[in-house]
């Protein structure tokens, strides 16, 4: 039956573009040969879905309902405001955060919808294989034309605490395997500080916040728009959730010339 769910949605997109043709032009003149087969009515027939439980319903419901509550407040307080935003989309920044729910990253930085292009994933961890990340970091950089990138990690962050331990976890093992590399490059700063405790995991989320923010800086997608003269500055923050404050670790990089040489492009691979 969940099939079906396609179909429906289908039929029903059709059916309103074509209803909303009949309003625009005359009878006349209105051509409605797409609606063939499609039933005059603007709802979906919920008999071509899954059946859906009274908890689904009442969560759908409650959000929803949520949603339509902040859009009236948002433009009650700020008529137009989401005509403007549908026409634009010009964020000076792009954020690689993680997916903890506490760290959301427009309200911490007190940014509207539209100003901040997002990439989440657990722990903040930026690779070269990653091709999600990267096709997000091309589009910011090569048609958002954002200005500024910034890698936030958050102390307390479950995916490096994990990565202290031993525990599987499941396929997350796999891309924790990032930041347990880190932990081994330096063993011995990590065995100076107390087995477990919060200054060892403290440190590890600042290191995988400078690597990963390094890791952005060392892709051909950064290079490039770096030798062709972009204005372009990664930084490396630390979100603290017990007081909500950003930490900035000191990291800013803004030209090839604090890169690691091995990391410039040559003359021919910038061409392409």
């Amino acid at each position: 039956m969940a099939a079906n769910a396609t179909e429906a949605i289908i039929n029903k997109r059709l059916n309103d573009f074509c209803l909303d043709s009949e309003i625009k032009l005359s009878a006349s003149t209105a051509d409605t040969s797409c609606c063939s087969g499609v039933h005059d009515h603007r709802t979906i027939d919920q008999s071509d879905f899954p059946p859906i439980s009274e908890e689904a319903r009442n969560f759908s419901e409650r959000l929803l309902g949520q949603n339509k509550a902040w859009a009236l407040k948002t433009e009650e307080e700020r008529p137009g405001f989401f005509a403007k935003l549908e026409k634009q989309q010009k964020p000076q920044v792009l954020w690689i955060g993680c997916s903890d729910s506490r760290v959301p990253a427009n309200q911490i930085v007190n940014l509207d919808p539209g100003e901040i292009f997002v990439h989440r994933n657990i722990a903040n961890v930026v690779t070269h294989t990653d091709m999600n990340l990267l096709s997000v970091l091309e589009y910011a950089v090569d048609v958002l034309k954002v200005r500024h990138i910034i890698v936030c990690g958050h102390y307390g962050c479950g995916g490096v605490a994990a990565s202290l331990t031993q525990k599987q976890i499941g396929i997350i093992d796999n891309w924790l395997r990032n930041i347990k590399d880190l932990y081994t490059i330096h063993r011995k700063k990590f065995e100076a500080l107390p087995e477990g405790s919060r200054e060892q995991q403290d440190l590890l989320t600042e290191l995988n916040v400078i690597q990963s923010a390094l890791n952005v800086c060392h892709t051909s997608i950064v290079q490039k728009a770096w030798s062709r003269g972009a204005e372009l500055s990664i930084h490396g923050w630390c979100y603290r959730l017990s007081d909500g404050v950003i930490r900035n670790l000191g990291l800013c990089i803004e030209g090839p010339g604090n890169v690691e040489d091995v990391y410039h492009l040559t003359e021919d691979a910038r061409a392409k």
